[in-house]
Formats: C-alpha cells, structure tokens, sequence
C-alpha cells in the first residue's frame, strides 16, 4: 500500500498488477458461502440447466462494484458516509444505512455458517476423533470456536496488509484445489459416472427457469458479488490507497487525469477478481450438479459429507485434498469477511453516534476491538444456533433484499454525484441499468416469497 501523497495511476501492466489487491481480498471473501455450500445446492436442485444463471450472476453485478468503487475513490468516503448522503427520511442517519444494518445482522448469520462450515469440514477430517462432547460441546463446534479464535489473532492489529497478503494465499490455494475437485470428475476411471459432457454444458446455455426458482434466487444473492462484497469493496479501495492516490478533489484537469488512471486501475482490479471467482463459483456448481443431482442434495448435518463421500472412490489421499480445499475455501471467507464487517462495524459505530473517536489513534484502536468482536459473535451465533446451511441462506436472503437499494445507489451516485469527466460511458451505464434491474428483480423476488 501506498504511502506517499498523490500520484499518477500506473499504465504498464507490472505497475497496475503491483496495486492489485482489494478484489482479490473480496475474491477470498467470496468463494466460500455462495461457492462451497449454497451454489452446489443449485447445482443438487437443478442439475445443469442453470449454468447460465450462475455465470450471469456473477458477471452482471461487478458493474455495481465499480460504480460504488469509483464513487468511493473520487470522493474519498467509505459506503457507509456514501449511504448516508442519499436523500430520504433520516433517524440519525439514512434509511438506507438502516437498511445496512439489516443485513449486517442476517451477515453475521452467515458467518456464522461459514465458521461452522470449517467446523464440520475439520471434523470429517477425522484428525479429532475422540474429542468433543454432547449439546455445544460437539467437535465441530469446538473447531468452530478455535478457527474463530485464530481469525481474530489474525485481524487484531486491524491492518490492511495482513489481509491482503492472506487473502493472496487462499486465493491460490482454492483455485487449486477447485481444478482439482472438477479435473478429478474427468481424468479418474473411479470419477467416470460423474464425468462432465459437452451434452450437460449446452443443456446449462438453454437458458430455461424451473418453476420453482426459490433456491437459485436465494443464491443469487451470495453467488459473486452479493451485497455485501459491494459494500465491502469500497473499504478496501481506500486502504489499500487509491482515493489518497488521487488526492483532495478538486476540478482541474490535472486531477480528472489522476483520478481516471486510478479508475482504470480499480476496473482491472474488480474484472481480474471477477474472473477468478466466477471460475471457483462455475466449477463448484459443476460439482453441485454432477455429484448430487438426483440424490438427496445438500443437509445442515451432512453438508460437507454429502460432497467429500464422493470422492471416496480416490481413496484416502483424494478426499483428504477434497476436505482440506473445502477448509481452505470456507477459512479465507470467514477470515476476510470478518476483516469486512469488522471496518463497517466501526464505521456504523461512528455515523450512528455510539463511538466518537477524536484522533486516527482512537480510530485504529475501534477498528481492532471490532476484529475482535466480529469472529467471536459469529462463533457464538454457530455455538447456540448450529444448522451452517440454514444460516447462510439467512444471510442469502438479506442480501438479496438489500441488492435493489444498493443498485439504486449505484445510479444515484453515476447521475447525481459523479462528476461528468468521471462519469461512465453510454455502453457502460446502459450495462449498469441491466445489472441494476436485475438486481431489484431478485431482491424484489425474495420480498414477494417473504410476504406468501
């Protein structure tokens, strides 16, 4: 990260890949909930014929990201300072930074699903065998508590380094043990009654809805981007520097240059993320649909035994990488998205008046208390609650819920707070409005089934 004053945005590519970083650490937050544990329900429920759907999901929402990411670095605000601009009734703050508040709630149910993930993908490991009791005393939860415990040693200093580089490790990690879950389907005689067709990915491109849609609208909300990696993404645009890159704004052309390259910067950034974790989402879906279609799908008690019995067929050292790729996938989520949560947390506890800290000192020393916090809830939430795949669906929902106010923003801020030689182009805003539209239909969607 940067830690000079304003500078002109890289133009080679060795530059621009040296200031890479906050959608890699979305990338690590993101395959995890949606990927390991609601896509392959998708793929359980639906068999191929929502690939399109899945890849769609992921793709549409990045232009969200960047328009919520370009207001962020050109103003230099987080998301929730930019929420709480937007017109309407206030109680303190914005109707919409209520809106936040939420999902964050439902949010921190879904980490707890995804530490109890980790929990349950340990335990099958077998590595644990004879410890844990009855009630919240079982193995899983025990692990729960301890990945929880490990999170917060790793996000207490509250820095921004950490993260990234974590996240870098992760990301590598499960992209390799993705290709090799879906490679095992093709090259290993034992994996051949689930081998992939050219037949099962052209029935996914006939681009037909099911009648019942409820799962994959739940999906839709996790898959990729969900809201809250929207929300997210802002945050670490401004720590890993870009907005201080670009300076105080000011209408000369000198700094409209400045911005645009960082701009630039912050696009390939958000499309080399989106192509990673739309790959991990597509193969994880592949998996979903060639190893449980047709079975019983995916349960709250055998979550992760329902995908790692499959590979049985590989003997011991198979499943062992299988269960280690799933725990490397479900930690780098709740790592990076307790990190996430944790500088919302700190910066609501700040607009909504409960903490007013005077000094940059005061700040950093609010934001580590709330990277302590965050992981020890969502333990908590799993130790009492249990049931990870209802839990992250919960969050599914209020995300979805919230995408339609998230997309309005997004619009909100290109037309109105922009400034026009920051402003997209035609094709640009005409590809916003379809995600924005999409968005709303599936939040809208998911309102609509909460009231019949």
């Amino acid at each position: 990260m940067s830690t000079t004053g304003p500078q002109d945005a890289p133009t080679h590519w060795r530059g621009i890949l040296r200031h890479l970083g906050p959608g890699l650490i979305i990338t690590a937050c993101i395959v995890g909930s949606g990927e390991l544990i609601a896509t392959p329900m998708v793929g359980a429920e639906y068999g191929f014929s929502l690939l399109w759907f899945i890849i769609g999901g992921c793709m549409i929402k990045v232009l969200v990201q960047v328009e919520l990411g370009r207001f962020a670095i050109s103003k230099g605000m987080t998301t929730l300072e930019a929420m709480n601009t937007i017109p309407g009734p206030r109680l303190v703050v914005s109707w919409l930074v209520w809106c936040w508040l939420f999902m964050f709630v439902g949010i921190l149910f879904q980490l707890g699903g995804i530490v109890g993930g980790v929990g349950k993908v340990v335990a099958e490991l077998g590595w644990f065998a004879g410890f844990g009791g009855t009630g919240i005393f079982t193995i899983d939860r025990l692990i729960a508590l301890v990945v929880s415990a490990v999170t917060v040693a790793i996000l207490a200093s509250g820095k921004y380094k950490p993260v990234e580089l974590f996240s870098i490790i992760m990301v590598v990690l499960f992209v390799v043990a993705t290709l090799f879950a879906l490679g095992s389907l093709q090259w290993s005689p034992e994996m051949a009654a689930h081998s992939i067709s050219w037949g099962d990915i052209r029935e996914g491109f006939q681009f037909r809805l099911p009648g019942d849609f409820s799962t994959a609208f739940a999906a839709f909300g996790i898959i990729g981007v969900g809201a809250s990696e929207l929300i997210y993404y802002p945050y670490w645009c401004l720590e890993k520097g870009y907005a201080r890159n670009v300076g105080t704004p000011n209408p000369t052309n000198v700094w409209y240059r400045r911005t645009q390259g960082w701009l630039r910067v912050m696009r390939i950034d958000a499309c080399v993320s989106m192509v990673v974790y739309t790959s991990a989402t597509v193969a994880f879906f592949l998996l979903g649909a060639a190893l449980l279609h047709g079975t019983s799908g995916v349960s709250n008690e055998t979550m992760i035994a329902d995908l790692s019995k499959m590979y049985a067929p590989l003997g011991e050292a198979g499943l062992t990488i299988f269960l280690v790729g799933a725990f490397v996938v479900l930690f780098s989520t709740m790592v990076t998205a307790s990190a996430s949560n944790a500088r919302l947390l700190a910066d609501g506890l700040v607009l909504f008046q409960l903490k007013k800290p005077r000094s940059e000192k005061e700040r950093a020393k609010l934001l580590s208390q709330c990277c302590i916090a965050v992981p020890l809830v969502c333990a908590g939430v799993y130790l009492f609650v249990g049931a990870p795949v209802s839990l992250v669906l919960v969050g599914g929902v209020a995300q979805a819920l919230m995408l339609p106010f998230l997309a309005g923003a997004a619009l909100y801020f290109r037309y109105k707070q922009t400034d026009k030689p920051l402003q997209p182009g035609k094709v640009w805003t005409a590809l916003l409005w379809v995600s924005a539209i999409a968005m709303a239909a599936v939040g809208l969607f998911q309102f609509y089934q909460k009231l019949t």
